[in-house]
């Protein structure tokens, strides 16, 4: 078929297998040219690796430290009248570039928050990979979650919480800009979002694998962040989900002291804000990531996913140098995002951006350009022309 972008909202229902496998080609070529002098991380889950941060972390592992990747993914694959998601696309070219490597790379196509994608990882750990992890990625995003426990699906609410919480948006469709506003969640509504965007999973996939015996001495866990500043703290940060990110740093704390008996360690790693499926949802993010592109790419600073991931493991967490932490412990990943010139540019800018202007204050067409290639279009080199078959 014939493949071609259909947009709907923030989520683009197709997705190219060719322009796929060439994004998570870039990402590689990217790591090897950047390839790391120390020794890093030799058996690595990562929970969450088909997209974003979870996919480029899996890339770096694989392709800057030679490390074996087991992953875990919840996917859409193709039928013959319908393509896959983006992230089946990706995670099969992955596993098709590290064959040619020579590098052990398998994936698990399974709710990772079910028991029994914890059993087939511990027992391919078993078979495949000597028996021991020494570094878990925990990157999940998914909007609902079936607690494993008591089979109770659980759905999470962006909401604000207090009071109602008004900022400027962007319908990346029209490209219109125009106030939105966030409603005042319930009680319930919190304790949901937190339920499914918390740290209880992280603490439960832990837990199976040190009951298995599965964890290598000096094991090494963390799960991904986002914090943000002014203009996104209101609808990120102090919002639903900021109360659930709340719940991750409790979590890092339970699994710092699991770990202890192994010498491990357990970081939460707050990641810059970049165009992925998760941020396209949230109503702030499609504008806040136009201007900050924009400003970012100016100063010379801007970094994506394999950027950033790239940098947390060979920078950070398998560096010899201290680590960056914040005062609540966390590697912080996201200081060059944050400094006081960078956010001062963004917030004039916008104050000032509104429908009219939006292309000429911001780097939207750079947004729309990143979106795109998450979903594996807008790549130099492949025909979108061509009948390609959606079965990979």
């Amino acid at each position: 078929m014939i493949i071609k972008p259909k947009v709907r909202g923030f989520i683009c229902t197709t997705a190219h297998p060719v322009g796929c496998a060439k994004h998570v080609e870039e990402q590689i070529e990217y790591v090897k040219a950047n390839k790391p002098a120390g020794e890093g991380p030799k058996n690595v889950l990562v929970i969450g690796c088909s997209n974003g941060y979870g996919l480029a972390t899996r890339i770096s592992a694989a392709f800057g430290y030679g490390a074996n990747t087991l992953g875990v993914q919840f996917e859409k694959e193709p039928t013959e009248k319908r393509t896959a998601s983006a992230g089946y696309y990706n995670t099969k070219a992955f596993e098709d570039f590290a064959a040619k490597e020579g590098v052990y790379a398998k994936s698990l196509n399974i709710d990772a928050f079910s028991n029994e994608a914890k059993e087939q990882v511990i027992e391919l750990i078993k078979s495949d990979m000597g028996g021991k992890v020494d570094l878990i990625i925990y990157s999940l995003g998914s909007p609902r979650r079936t607690d494993p426990a008591t089979g109770t699906t659980y759905s999470s609410a962006l909401k604000a919480i207090g009071e109602p919480v008004t900022r400027k948006s962007l319908n990346t469709d029209t490209k219109q800009v125009a106030d939105f506003t966030l409603d005042i969640a319930t009680e319930e509504e919190i304790a949901n979002t937190i339920k499914v965007m918390g740290g209880e999973d992280w603490e439960l996939w832990i837990n199976a694998l040190a009951d298995a015996d599965v964890l290598a001495e000096g094991v090494k866990t963390t799960a991904y962040s986002y914090i943000g500043k002014e203009l996104t703290w209101p609808i990120y940060g102090g919002a639903t989900i900021g109360q659930a990110k709340a719940d991750v740093d409790r979590a890092q704390t339970v699994v710092n002291e699991k770990l202890a008996g192994l010498n491990g360690s357990a970081f939460v790693s707050v990641l810059k804000a970049v165009v992925t499926q998760s941020s396209s949802a949230i109503p702030v993010m499609p504008l806040y990531l136009s201007t900050l592109i924009k400003v970012m790419k100016e100063e010379g600073t801007n970094e994506g996913c394999i950027e950033q991931t790239h940098g947390l493991l060979t920078k950070e967490m398998y560096a010899d140098s201290e680590l960056t932490l914040d005062e609540a412990g966390r590697i912080r990943m996201d200081l060059l995002e944050l400094k006081d010139e960078v956010q001062k540019k963004v917030e004039d800018l916008w104050e000032q951006v509104t429908s009219e202007n939006l292309e000429e204050l911001t780097d939207f067409a750079a947004y729309q350009a990143e979106f795109f290639k998450l979903f594996g279009f807008g790549f130099d080199g492949v025909d979108y022309e061509a009948d390609v078959s959606p079965i990979v």
